[in-house]
């Protein structure tokens, strides 16, 4: 049974927290504060999600730590500038934000692209880290988007409906309709995550924050091009790997559904392994969870597992 105030059933307080922000690095970079009391422990998102998407994950942990979450540039309420998304850059507004909150020392956890942020950060300041939790979070995807042209789905163009919504109701009912893989976790957390990435452009239709740009932008510096950089420091480390085979989106037709597990179980997961196998190698002294049938957002979906494994790490 979970030692804080949050317990499973229990219904979902969304705000507890206090929502500011800080500026350093030139912009403004948004963050939530769910307090309590001990060493900071400090989220960071995958791209293209904000703080709010740890509103009921790092709740539990304030009867240890203070919890903190940061929106990176370039999504959620924090700025959007159009340059900086570079893993100097990025790590620069990291180590500048826990200055301006006065933060001497932290333990980083990070989900998804995340992963880069706490490789990087780790190599380059390693004094300012108590603990590092990478979230499905790899820091060297080179060699799996090195085999994305076996996918049997690329080149296939999946034609949804036409859809201009012009209410924050109509948007969520199309990322429903659209994205099971988030429809099959889904929980008020997204409203309140879509809520904080979305906005109205000038024909009045909901559209998302992020413009492509940037997307491209954070793929080309952190997914294609990022080489990790070496971690000198033997910080204690723990990371979670999700290998369940994703939901597509809506349109796949069954024959194409099962030709691409067949792609994901021969092709993608023995590559996957590797990745593991080498980080293990740069990690030697990391505990490694491994999640079968996990699912991307471990800690939506895996919650209970992963807490559990997280606390009992952060309090050894």
């Amino acid at each position: 049974m979970r030692s804080s105030g949050k317990r499973k059933g229990d219904k979902m307080n969304l705000s507890n927290h206090k929502s500011d922000f800080v500026h350093v690095n030139g912009i403004r970079l948004h963050y939530l504060d769910w307090g309590g009391s001990g060493p900071t422990l400090l989220f960071l998102t995958g791209m293209g999600s904000s703080a709010y998407i740890f509103s009921k994950f790092a709740p539990c942990f304030t009867d240890k730590f203070r919890v903190l979450a940061l929106t990176r540039r370039g999504q959620g309420d924090s700025d959007y500038p159009e340059t900086g998304y570079d893993a100097d850059t990025l790590i620069e507004d990291i180590r500048l934000f826990m200055d301006a909150l006065s933060i001497e020392k932290a333990s980083l956890a990070g989900h998804s692209l995340a992963g880069v942020e706490l490789t990087h950060f780790a190599a380059t300041y390693p004094t300012r880290i108590e603990k590092l939790i990478y979230l499905d979070a790899l820091d060297d995807r080179r060699s799996l988007q090195a085999i994305q042209e076996q996918s049997p789905l690329r080149g296939i163009e999946i034609k949804t409906e036409a859809s201009a919504p012009r209410t924050f109701e109509e948007y969520i009912a199309d990322i429903k309709r659209d994205l099971p893989y988030f429809a099959e976790i889904w929980s008020d957390i997204w409203e309140q995550e879509f809520f904080h990435n979305v906005k109205v452009n000038e024909d009045g239709v909901f559209v998302d924050k992020m413009p492509a740009s940037i997307e491209k932008m954070m793929v080309d510096n952190l997914i294609k091009g990022y080489v990790p950089k070496k971690v000198e420091a033997k910080i204690p480390t723990l990371i979670f790997y999700a290998l369940g085979i994703p939901t597509l989106q809506r349109g796949y037709t069954e024959e194409q559904k099962a030709s691409y597990g067949q792609y994901f179980r021969s092709v993608r997961e023995p590559v996957l392994r590797s990745v593991i196998s080498e980080f293990q190698n740069r990690f030697q002294h990391a505990k490694i969870v491994e999640l079968p049938d996990g699912h991307h957002y471990c800690f939506m979906a895996q919650e209970d597992l992963v807490y559990e494994e997280m606390r009992k790490f952060l309090l050894e």
